[in-house]
Parts: C-alpha cells; structure tokens; sequence
C-alpha cells in the first residue's frame, strides 16, 4: 500500500510596516498562527525577532529557530531549511516588512514547498503595493511594481522615461521603490524625467502614525514643496496620460 506524505504547512506571514501596534494591521487570527510556529526562514532574523516579540508566542522566543535567507543563499541550504515540512511540522516565512515572496528572496523557499507538494498558506497582512495602488486614484487594474531603477542618474531617467512611455501605451500604473535616503533623488528625478500631465503619487510611512499619501500632475509636484521622504519607507506610483494612438485606436463608443 502506497503512503502519502503529510507535510506540514508553509506560512506566509505579513509583517508590519510601521511601528503601529499589530491589532491595528493584522487580524488575530494571523496572529495566533505567528504564535505557535516554532520554525522561521526570514528576509532579516533581527527585524524577525522583533515582530514576533509582538505576536501571541506560545514557546520562547530563543526556542524558535530561525533562517536567514538572501540571494546568495544556495538552493540546497534552503532545501535543508525546509526540512521540518517533511516531518509534517509547519513553518512560517516573513519579510523584513509586508507580505513575504512579494519583491522579497522567500519566494525562492515558497517554490521549493510546491516542488515537493507541501500546502502552503498565505495570511492576510499589510502590502505596500497593495495600499499605495489603492489609495493612489491610479489604474489599479493594470499595473507594474518595478522594485529599484537604476542607481546612477542618467541611467535612472532614461528607465524612468521608458516605463512612462509604456504607461501611456498601456494604460498601467508603475510603481517602484528606493532606498528611503535616496528618496529624495528619486523623487528630483521623477520630476524632472516625467511629462507635465503624468500623474505622480507619493506614498510615505503607509499604516504608520505619519502617513502620508498624495497624488498630484508632476506639474502640480513641480510647484509643490519636496515632499518629506528622506529616511522614510515610501513608494511612487506614476501613470502617464493615454497615448494619442492608443485613443484613436481604441475610440470611445457614442449612445
């Protein structure tokens, strides 16, 4: 008689992305389940530790053994990780902030689990992307999160003029993010890179005490003090106006 393997359970768990308390971005039920898991893979066991110190735990923190996973880590480390799955014992995945596997190495170790055909759960938890596209007034139902443009000037206005180009080709909202002390470059470059009637969203410290989410033309921007997002986490979000052959090929439908 043929045996199935139970594996157990690969949870991907949100982390915060502020230092507001966790009953007001995640729901109990993901936070019990942070609780009882006694083995982690992690994008930063340090901010790791620190989330779960918040959570409902149902063993001691220094009891729970946790991994550390970047994108040098070799395939056959993480394998090794995930082990646990195999002896039908469940594991959680996190991020350093929001949802794991989402611009973020865990997807690496999610891909394993359904190689091996363990049951993997994501939980409900905050998104960055998710909440800047929501509250942006944007396309949200074509869209792209490009993560980081390029680092050097020229190479980052000429990617940014690109996306844009496609934006008005495509109808689709671009996001992307930077390392928050080079927002404010970021932010320079947007301005001067994108086209007047573009329309910019900057999104700074979502679910924290001092969020702040704003949508304006870049010729609005350009009249506007800098916004305060150096040392901030924040997202951009553009979306370009419909391109002139994209409107004639697609030609509004009259009564």
């Amino acid at each position: 008689m043929i045996q199935i393997k139970q594996f157990g359970t690969l949870h991907l768990i949100p982390v915060g992305l502020s230092s507001t308390l966790a009953d007001q971005w995640l729901p109990e039920a993901t936070q019990r389940c942070a609780g009882l898991l006694t083995h982690y893979i992690a994008e930063n066991a340090k901010t790791a530790r620190a989330f779960l110190k918040t959570m409902p735990l149902q063993h001691a923190l220094q009891d729970i053994v946790m991994h550390e996973l970047n994108s040098k880590i070799d395939p056959t480390t993480i394998q090794s990780w995930l082990e646990p799955l195999k002896l039908g014992i469940d594991m959680g995945l996190v991020s350093e902030a929001g949802c794991p596997a989402v611009a973020d190495p865990g997807a690496r170790a999610v891909a394993i689990a359904h190689q091996w055909g363990a049951k993997v759960k994501p939980w409900v938890g905050p998104s960055s992307i998710l909440l800047a596209l929501m509250a942006s007034g944007l396309e949200g139902q074509r869209f792209t999160f490009h993560g980081y443009a390029p680092i050097k000037p020229d190479e980052r206005a000429k990617q940014i003029k690109q996306w844009e180009s496609i934006s008005a080709l495509q109808n689709q909202t671009q996001l992307l993010i930077e390392t928050p002390y080079r927002n404010v470059a970021m932010f320079e470059t947007l301005i001067k890179s994108l086209k007047g009637n573009t329309m910019l969203c900057v999104a700074i410290d979502l679910t924290g005490p001092n969020e702040s989410i704003r949508t304006l033309s870049v010729a609005q921007w350009s009249n506007q003090p800098i916004p305060v997002v150096n040392d901030r986490p924040a997202l951009f979000l553009f979306q370009a106006a419909l391109s002139a052959n994209v409107v004639r090929a697609n030609p509004t439908k009259k009564a």
